[in-house]
């Protein structure tokens, strides 16, 4: 399989890049995070103007039709510049969208920067499981009234429009009953708490209260919106294993230049064999995560639902083994300073951190990539 970035692609990468350099540096991203809104208008028209949004988005829509290996060169310059803007929660608000086929002038929206989307998929008691949801859908009148709480809505109060998953029919778990829905966050009855999370982007609480959408806000068929749930998750997870890529890629540079400059007894402690190997540990670690990450954004268009689920999962799995070494590894190379919030390494750890633990860490992975008929004890082998 041929790994290499097209010229289109590349160029797309260098162009975020040199945006990132410029004008979004770490001290900028942390002005940005302490400010009330957590996000910047600036950086989202910035965003726009350089097609990132119009990326994902359908032709017939304004877009430019990219797939999941057009995102992995985004999505790494982003996680590189530990950049905070709602990008990932509205490409992945905008792939459930092309998956239902249905709501074209939203992503019309998406494509020129307008609409800002979240999806609010998680419940408390749910963990990781999307399929457990208590939140109801039920028929009124021409449309449909939703009841319940989301939790953990990645910028979910900045979004313009919310995708939900609700039940519609079935007990709690079953995979059977489950609606999706576009609902406008200004609708009423939709209530919002936002906070910022421990590596500095944004979330909400989400609760809807008799909220009422009309018809034309179902995504996909009434009680039949599992697959397009369990395909747009894989999806998100693609999208933040090449997130985590690019920053595991910074991270693995800085800790470099740090042992190449940091002197002790008069040498640098980069001369040091014992760091030199721990060194070579996070490169051969950062270099397979990278491998999977790759595969894991190619195989999203492989068409056969099992094959995709287990190479998602196999690469979320060995992304996230990776993200910890490296993580661990970087912040004690640093030392004390690596911990502190005036070095970006802190920063990179905590963004890492969260990526782990978003849909589905590296153990709920690792039960499903067994789960999937893979052989059990390659999957325990990788984690050695």
């Amino acid at each position: 399989m041929d790994f290499n970035f097209s010229e289109e692609q590349q160029q797309y990468g260098d162009a975020l890049r040199r945006w990132i350099d410029k004008d979004y540096g770490f001290e900028v991203r942390q002005r940005i995070v302490q400010s009330a809104a957590g996000v910047s208008d600036d950086a989202w028209h910035t965003l726009t103007e350089l097609g990132m949004l119009a990326l994902p988005v359908p032709a017939a829509q304004g877009g430019f039709d990219g797939d999941a290996v057009d995102l992995l060169v985004v999505m790494q310059e982003l996680g590189r510049g530990l950049v905070v803007e709602p990008y990932f929660a509205t490409v992945w608000g905008a792939y459930f969208l092309r998956l239902a086929g249905n709501q074209y002038h939203l992503l019309q929206d998406v494509a020129e920067g307008r609409v800002k989307l979240a999806c609010a998929l998680g419940e408390k008691h749910a963990r990781y499981d999307l399929a457990d949801i208590k939140t109801l859908a039920a028929v009124n009148g021409e449309g449909y009234r939703i009841d319940g709480t989301k939790t953990v809505v990645l910028h979910g109060a900045q979004a313009d429009a919310l995708i939900v998953s609700a039940r519609s029919a079935g007990s709690q778990r079953d995979a059977n009953g489950i609606s999706l829905f576009v609902v406008p966050a200004d609708t009423p009855g939709v209530t919002r708490r936002d906070y910022r999370t421990l590596d500095g982007q944004r979330a909400a609480t989400v609760q809807f209260s008799h909220v009422a959408v009309p018809a034309s806000a179902l995504l996909g068929r009434l009680g039949g919106g599992f697959d397009l749930l369990d395909e747009a998750a894989d999806h998100g997870v693609s999208l933040l294993c090449s997130e985590a890529l690019g920053v595991m890629d910074a991270l693995f540079s800085s800790t470099l230049d740090y042992v190449k400059t940091r002197r002790q007894f008069g040498v640098a402690i980069g001369s040091f064999q014992s760091l030199q190997h721990r060194m070579a540990d996070m490169y051969i670690h950062l270099e397979q995560a990278r491998s999977m990450a790759m595969l894991a954004s190619a195989r999203m268009s492989c068409g056969d639902p099992r094959e995709r689920r287990r190479i998602l999962s196999a690469a979320k799995v060995r992304v996230g083994q990776a993200a910890r070494f490296i993580g661990q590894q970087a912040v004690q190379l640093h030392g004390g300073m690596g911990v502190t919030d005036e070095l970006p390494a802190s920063h990179h750890f905590k963004r890492l951190t969260a990526i782990e633990h978003t849909l589905g860490d590296t153990d709920h992975h690792l039960e499903r990539y067994t789960a999937s008929g893979a052989d059990p004890d390659a999957a325990k082998a990788s984690e050695k």
